[in-house]
């Protein structure tokens, strides 16, 4: 047996023809095999969205949560049980526009998770609406006249918010997004992975070609990502050259080392045993 194919479901795929999360849905059981992961040691808490469609194509623990709600989530998860590999699966318009502050806490908090942004800057299961990255002046369902909102950059907020590892790959490179993903996931502590994926039915301007004839990968030139100050230049290229890679990565403390009495408790193993009357007491 192939080790990704236990990552795999026989469910019928209801994703575009050539939709960008394909390459995605490659990817990933590429890299929990290339990990040495069970299914049952992984934990992919997903948002709404097209992404969202991966919790039956991918066979993980799985939650769906609500909107732009994923990371709280996966945080608790990983508080409650650090044994599990957490993957937080997320979408531009679901974790940058209502899940935003969900963002910027997590990556000062640091936990020890991976967030997995599914970018093809619209609102693509609502046919197509402006999403928080969509590029100024685009014409969509919902900016008829041109969007005047400049983008938000999720790896410079990221980045800003304390996120100790920001990285960016393409699904038109598989192997580079493989590669990319495995030093997240390995990354202790919180990871932010912006995952360009274009959606072939509703963006007419970020396709493949546009992005093929603009990445280039940071580790093929002299680029270093320890350097804070640096790295936020980087994440402010966009245009006609968008660099790829991991743009930043730091060791500091996770949430659950700062917050957990004993190093590698696992507090879903605990008895939860107690006294109500002990508990009834404290409102007295």
């Amino acid at each position: 047996m192939n080790p990704e194919d236990k990552f795999k479901t026989k469910e019928q795929i209801i994703w575009c023809p050539g939709c960008g999360n394909f390459g995605i849905l490659t990817a990933l059981p590429r890299v929990l095999a290339k990990m040495n992961l069970n299914s049952d040691q992984v934990l992919a808490v997903y948002g709404i969205g097209c992404h969202g469609h991966l919790a039956n194509y991918l066979n993980t623990n799985s939650v769906v949560g609500l909107h732009g709600r994923s990371l709280p989530l996966a945080m608790g998860a990983k508080i409650a049980n650090q044994k599990l590999t957490v993957l937080a699966m997320v979408g531009d318009g679901d974790q940058l526009a209502e899940g935003t502050n969900h963002l910027v806490h997590a990556a000062r908090k640091n936990p020890n998770i991976t967030c997995l942004i599914h970018n093809n800057q619209l609102y693509s299961l609502t046919v197509g609406q402006a999403s928080p990255t969509s590029e100024k002046g685009v014409k969509t369902r919902s900016t008829p006249a041109g969007n005047y909102s400049q983008p938000l950059n999720p790896l410079s907020l990221a980045l800003v918010s304390g996120a100790s590892f920001v990285a960016r790959a393409f699904v038109g490179d598989v192997p580079h997004l493989v590669e990319v993903l495995v030093q997240a996931i390995r990354h202790k502590g919180f990871s932010l992975v912006d995952i360009l994926q274009p959606c072939v039915t509703l963006n007419r301007l970020n396709t493949f070609s546009w992005y093929r004839e603009r990445v280039y990968k940071l580790e093929e030139t002299d680029y270093s990502p320890d350097n804070k100050v640096r790295a936020f230049e980087k994440t402010q290229e966009w245009g006609e050259k968008i660099p790829l890679g991991v743009f930043f990565q730091q060791t500091r403390p996770t949430l659950e080392e700062n917050i957990l009495p004993q190093k590698d408790l696992v507090l879903s193993e605990q008895s939860l045993r107690t006294e109500i009357a002990s508990l009834l007491s404290e409102f007295a």
